[in-house]
């Protein structure tokens, strides 16, 4: 099981990540990018509506939250909690607030998710679920961007055209 290769590509990560760095995945799906994390020492915990499909290779330093974040249900994400934010193919705008608040400050954010270019040649292509060009950097333009690409990944017919960002919160 493979992480998502921007996560493998930022080779500079392990130095912005304590020994006991908190990760959070959220709508972790098969969990795959929380398990590199995982692998490596972190505390991982994997938060999505249905943990059924998360395939774990390993138990320890985890945590699972079955919480369905759109329908309000789910608390809160918790304050200040954790050094890593994960978000992969997954856009809901009204957590945005709540992604940026779980983020210690110092800490990190990795997402990656589709533009609006991706209804041009597949799914999804409800605008609910897709970036406007720029949106993702301008979201976070006060944190410290240490990547930020919007473009087409991947090779036809399976390429998509996503955001990348990876950036640090402030300290202050």
């Amino acid at each position: 099981m493979n992480c998502a290769d921007l996560i493998t590509q930022f080779t500079d990560l392990p130095d912005y990540l304590s020994a006991n760095a908190k990760v959070l995945d959220l709508a972790c799906g098969s969990g795959r990018n929380g398990q590199w994390f995982s692998q490596k020492g972190y505390q991982v915990t994997y938060l999505d509506r249905n943990l059924s499909g998360l395939l774990l290779q390993t138990k320890d330093n985890i945590e699972l939250l079955e919480w369905d974040l759109e329908d309000g249900s789910a608390p809160t994400l918790p304050r200040h909690q954790y050094d890593l934010v994960l978000v992969f193919n997954y856009l809901h705008r009204p957590l945005f607030s709540q992604i940026i608040n779980s983020v210690k400050p110092g800490g990190l954010i990795i997402y990656e998710t589709f533009t609006e270019q991706q209804a041009e040649i597949g799914r999804p292509r409800n605008p609910d679920f897709l970036l406007k060009s720029n949106e993702l950097k301008a979201l976070f333009a006060n944190w410290r961007c240490l990547h930020y690409s919007e473009d087409l990944f991947g090779e036809l017919p399976n390429a998509s055209y996503k955001a990348q960002l990876i950036a640090q919160k402030p300290l202050g």
